[in-house]
């Protein structure tokens, strides 16, 4: 019996959609032929049900198959054989466009975590549900009446969130800075838009680290932008690669994450810090900041941010309550000049017009809340406590299997796997034992990394995880 090839880039719904139409032209599928139920075709082709839903809604949409309720899909009687001419090619459709879907193996994670919520999440950068200071905000929600204007608020972002951010980020941040030069985006992603759909031109060389997380993302490619690699050591990259990728391709910005860098957790050293500002500078090449991570510090103390010690302006600092508070909020800043700011804000407002106000207003309650610290102290405490939880899994489980240093901060754990190994093998294999994980390769890196992320999963499902994922790469051992 056919089944679509776990191997093949194509998305596993494309490959389902393309046999049935072959079928179909194949008058193996006559008109009026009955398709098996979303269920058993799943089961069936050992894939998830939300994969068939997909595949049936592209079928239906082209015109070929019919569905109905108690009578099931079948293929088209009425509209078989002119349905190609009259109804669109929305395949041809989605397949354009200038802004490329992710990468298959996210789209692969995905689809697992959203279908299976008894898989064991190590590869989701969100926080556990018990992470996140719920009590607060329905505390806030009960005792504070909202009582600000519903309509379109400023596309720059809720003033009064912007004048707390500016007391947060220097209490936490040492930075110094104005409401009026920090934009409210929704969450760092669309930071990390904005700059490189209105700083940035097709062709721009840009610098990111090697491996990062920016790699994942396909709005670098999606700009028309080129990326080269500056390597992640120990201690982070080495500013003099900056100078010789803006020797040989003239590279117009650089993308960093200092603090507990994602994937690898690393830090980047305070003489680093002081000598990438330099040559920046030197290169007048603008630096991005992503900084998601810095307040979990498991000792309390922040590592400093390269915002705060700049003093040129030439850091775009990046920031976000995802990590640390409120992924569900979608709330996140950015902190550049007044000019780049206005740039930034003519082009948010004609994507969404702004920010709900009500989510605006709920973090800057949150932010000013006298339970805040005790927050981010619990939260600090937690992903200290998963982190050695995942630790001593990996030693007493994996043993010499794998390689790896934990981070004094973060979410994750990035991990050499020591022996040959197949990336999107791996994965499916861990799969069917009931975890997932991020293979190295989607960050960039070469294969046999694995990024494991300790905040996702609760505690007593870590070595239940890890357990799954050694018989995994058991499999390798045995072919």
């Amino acid at each position: 019996m056919w089944r679509p090839d776990r191997s093949n880039k194509k998305p596993l719904y494309q490959q389902i959609v393309e046999h049935i139409e072959r079928r179909i032209s194949y008058a193996e599928l006559p008109p009026g032929s009955i398709l098996p139920s979303e269920r058993k075709l799943a089961e069936q082709l050992g894939v998830n049900r939300s994969t068939v839903i997909q595949a049936y809604e592209e079928l239906r949409a082209s015109g070929l198959v019919e569905s109905t309720v108690g009578s099931g899909t079948y293929v088209s009687r009425t509209k078989w054989g002119i349905s190609p001419m009259q109804t669109p090619n929305w395949r041809q459709y989605t397949e354009g466009g200038t802004f490329l879907p992710n990468l298959p193996l996210m789209r692969r994670i995905r689809e697992v975590t959203l279908s299976d919520p008894s898989v064991v999440n190590m590869a989701s950068g969100e926080l556990s549900s018990e992470l996140f200071p719920n009590e607060m905000v329905s505390d806030l929600l009960q005792k504070q009446r909202f009582q600000e204007h519903l309509g379109y608020d400023d596309p720059q972002g809720y003033d009064l969130l912007r004048k707390s951010l500016v007391h947060s980020l220097k209490e936490y941040n040492g930075i110094n800075t104005m409401e009026s030069s920090i934009l409210i985006t929704s969450g760092s992603q669309q930071s990390l838009y904005l700059i490189t759909q209105c700083l940035l031109s097709p062709g721009d060389a840009v610098a990111i680290e090697d491996p990062s997380y920016c790699y994942s993302l396909p709005m670098f490619q999606s700009a028309g932008l080129r990326i080269f690699r500056l390597p992640v050591r120990d201690d982070g990259i080495d500013p003099d690669d900056l100078i010789r990728l803006y020797r040989q391709h003239r590279i117009r910005m650089v993308f960093v994450n200092p603090n507990y860098q994602n994937p690898t957790g690393t830090l980047l050293s305070e003489d680093k810090r002081r000598r990438l500002l330099q040559v920046a500078t030197e290169l007048r090449v603008p630096i991005v900041e992503d900084d998601p991570f810095s307040l979990t510090s498991f000792s309390g103390t922040i590592p400093a941010s390269l915002k705060s010690i700049d003093t040129d302006g030439i850091v775009l600092y990046i920031g976000s309550l995802s990590k640390v508070a409120a992924s569900g909020l979608r709330i996140g800043w950015m902190i550049a000049p007044q000019s780049v700011i206005g740039r930034l804000t003519d082009a948010r407002q004609q994507m969404d017009f702004g920010l709900s106000i009500v989510s605006q207003w709920v973090a800057e309650r949150l932010l000013t809340s006298e339970h805040f610290d005790r927050h981010i102290i619990h939260l600090r405490q937690a992903l200290d406590q998963r982190q050695k939880m995942m630790v001593r899994s990996l030693q007493n489980t994996l043993q010499k299997k794998v390689t790896f240093t934990p981070p004094q901060g973060g979410l994750n754990l990035w991990c050499k796997i020591n022996q040959p190994i197949d990336d999107t093998r791996l994965l499916e294999e861990s799969i069917k034992r009931g975890v997932v994980f991020v293979p190295g390769s989607v960050y960039g890196s070469e294969p046999g990394y694995v990024r494991f992320s300790f905040a996702k999963p609760k505690l007593e499902e870590i070595q239940l995880g890890i357990s799954a994922f050694s018989a995994a790469l058991e499999m390798f051992r045995k072919s």
